[in-house]
C-alpha cells in the first residue's frame, strides 16, 4: 500500500514549531520505525521524523493542487486545495491501533537496551581487569624473547665477521695471483704476435719461395705452442675470474647477512628497550594482520650456517686454484723458450740456402738478356722486309683496278692480266711467309722475355725472401721476453 502525506504546500509553507523538550530520543525513534514502514524519498523539509505529516506523500501532483500558502491567494476557486472532507478519497492515514502498537514497541526496546547496557558494564569491568593482567604478562614474555633474540644475533654476527675476514684475505691472494697470470698472458701476446707476423711476412714471399719449409713448420709449431699456453692460461684465468666471482658472491652474502643482522640487532634491541612510557610509540592499524615473515628460527640459523659453509668451500677451492696457476706458469715458460730456440736455428739454415740460390739466378739472367737483344734485332729486320713489299703490291693492285675499266670486248684475259694476278699472289705469299717468320721470332722473343721475367721475378723473390727472413723476421725475434716476465713478474 502506498502511503501518502499532506501536500507540499501544507508542510513547507506553514511549518509547525515543536518544543525541544517534547521530542523523543533520536535513537528510539530510529529503532521504533526501523523496518516497519516503507521508506520514501522526502523533500528536505519533510525529513524530520517527528513531523506527523512526514509519513504522507502526495499521491499525484497536478496543476490544480497548488501550494497552500500566501502565494495561493488571489487564485480562482478551481485552482485552490479542496477541503479535508473532500480529500478522503485521495489520502490514507494510520489507525489509532497502529499508533498504540508503535508506542508499546518503543517502550519494550528501550527496556531491553537498558538491561543489556547494565550487564555489559559489569562484564566490561571484569574484562578490563583480566585483560590488563594478561597484557602485562604478554608484554613481559615478548621483552624476554626479544632479549634472547638479540643474544642469538650477536653470536651469529661474530661467526660471520670471522669468516668474512678469512674470505677477504683469500680473495686478495687470488686477486694477486690472477694479476700475475694476466701479466704472463699479456707477455705471451708479444711472442705470439712475432710468430704470426713472421708467418704473415713469409706469406709475402713470391712464387716458388712460398715453400712449406722447416722454418714455416717451426713457426707453426711455435704458434701452436704459444696458443696452447695462452689457451691454458686463459682457461685458468677464466677459472680465477669465476672463482673470484664465487668468492665475492659468498663474501657478498656474508656482508649482506651481516648487514641484515646488524639492522635486525638494532631494531630488536630498540624493541627490547621499548616501554609503555617510551617516546615514539604509536598506533599502526592493521599491522598485526601483515605477516611479512619469511623464515622460522631453524631456517634462520640454517641460512647463516649455509652462508658460512659456502664461504669455507669457496676458500678451499680458491687456495687449490692458486697452486695450479703457479705450476702452469712454470710449465708454459719452459715450453715457449724451447720452441723459440728451435725456430731461430731453422731461420739461420734457410737464410743460407736462399742466398746461394740468389747468386745462381743472377748468372742465368745475364745470359738471357744478351739473347733477347739479338732476337729483337732480327725481328726489326723482318718487319722492314714486310714494309718493303708494300709498294710493289700497291702497283699490282692499281694496275688490275685500272684494267677493269676497259670497255666491252677490250676486257680481255690476256697474258698481262694473268701475270698481274700471279704477281699479286706471289707478293701475298711472300708477305705471309715473312709475317709467319715474324711471328716465330716474336714468339721466341716472348719466350726469352718470359724467361727473363721469370729469372728477374725469381731473383726478386729470392731477394724478398732473404730480406723477410734475415731482416724482418730475425729482427723481430730479438724482442722475446725473458723467463721472469713469462711467469708474471714485473
Amino acid at each position: 500500500m502506498e502511503l501518502v502525506g499532506s501536500t507540499l504546500a501544507s508542510t513547507c509553507a506553514h511549518p509547525r514549531s515543536t518544543s525541544a523538550n517534547l521530542l523523543p530520543a533520536i535513537s528510539a525513534m530510529t529503532s521504533s520505525y526501523k523496518n516497519r514502514f516503507p521508506h520514501y524519498a522526502l523533500p528536505p523539509c519533510l525529513s524530520l521524523p517527528w513531523r506527523p505529516d512526514a509519513y504522507y506523500k502526495t499521491a499525484s501532483i497536478t496543476p490544480t493542487l497548488a501550494p497552500y500558502s500566501r502565494s495561493s491567494q488571489g487564485l480562482t476557486p478551481s485552482k485552490m486545495l479542496p477541503f479535508v472532507s473532500n480529500r478522503t478519497t485521495l489520502f490514507t492515514r494510520y489507525t489509532p491501533d497502529d499508533w498504540y502498537r508503535s508506542n508499546l514497541t518503543n517502550y519494550k526496546e528501550s527496556e531491553t537496551s537498558r538491561h543489556s547496557a547494565e550487564r555489559l558494564r559489569v562484564d566490561t569491568s571484569w574484562m578490563i581487569h583480566d585483560k590488563d593482567q594478561q597484557t602485562k604478562k604478554t608484554q613481559a614474555e615478548s621483552t624476554k624473547n626479544l632479549g634472547e633474540r638479540v643474544n642469538d644475533i650477536d653470536f651469529w654476527k661474530s661467526e660471520i665477521r670471522h669468516e668474512l675476514d678469512e674470505m677477504i684475505g683469500e680473495t686478495n691472494a687470488l686477486t694477486d695471483m690472477k694479476k700475475r697470470l694476466e701479466r704472463a698472458l699479456a707477455e705471451t701476446e708479444g711472442p705470439l704476435q712475432v710468430a704470426q707476423e713472421c708467418l704473415l711476412h713469409r706469406e709475402k714471399r713470391m712464387g716458388i719461395d712460398l715453400v712449406h719449409d722447416d722454418v714455416e713448420k717451426q713457426l707453426l709449431t711455435e704458434v701452436d705452442v704459444i696458443g696452447s699456453c695462452r689457451e691454458r692460461m686463459q682457461r685458468y684465468l677464466d677459472k680465477s675470474i669465476a672463482q673470484l666471482a664465487s668468492n665475492r658472491a659468498a663474501q657478498h652474502e656474508l656482508e649482506k647477512d651481516l648487514a641484515d643482522k646488524q639492522t635486525a640487532h638494532r631494531i630488536d634491541d630498540k624493541c627490547h628497550h621499548l616501554r609503555n612510557t617510551s617516546d615514539g610509540i604509536s598506533y599502526y592499524r592493521g599491522v598485526e594482520r601483515v605477516d611479512a615473515t619469511i623464515s622460522v628460527p631453524d631456517s634462520w640459523a640454517k641460512f647463516t650456517d649455509d652462508n658460512i659453509l659456502r664461504s669455507q668451500r669457496e676458500r678451499a677451492a680458491s687456495s687449490k686454484l692458486r697452486g695450479d696457476i703457479e705450476n702452469l706458469l712454470v710449465v708454459t715458460t719452459n715450453e715457449m723458450w724451447n720452441q723459440f730456440n728451435g725456430v731461430n736455428v731453422a731461420f739461420t739454415n734457410r737464410i743460407a740456402e736462399t742466398a746461394d740460390a740468389k747468386n745462381k739466378i743472377q748468372t742465368h739472367l745475364a745470359k738471357t738478356l744478351q739473347e733477347i737483344f739479338q732476337t729483337e734485332m732480327s725481328i726489326e729486320t723482318i718487319r722492314k722486309a714486310i714494309r718493303d713489299k708494300g709498294p710493289p703490291l700497291k702497283v699490282a693492285h692499281t694496275r688490275l683496278d685500272e684494267r677493269t675499266r676497259r670497255p666491252n670486248v677490250e676486257l680481255c684475259r690476256d697474258s698481262a692480266q694473268i701475270r698481274l694476278v700471279n704477281e699479286v699472289h706471289e707478293i701475298d705469299e711472300t708477305i705471309q711467309t715473312l709475317q709467319q717468320r715474324l711471328r716465330d721470332a716474336e714468339d721466341t722473343l716472348q719466350m726469352l722475355v718470359h724467361a727473363k721475367s721469370t729469372l728477374e721475378h725469381d731473383l726478386a723473390v729470392k731477394a724478398n725472401s732473404l730480406f723477410i727472413d734475415q731482416e724482418k723476421c730475425m729482427g723481430m725475434r730479438k724482442t722475446f721476453p725473458n723467463a721472469l716476465r713469462l711467469v708474471g713478474y714485473v
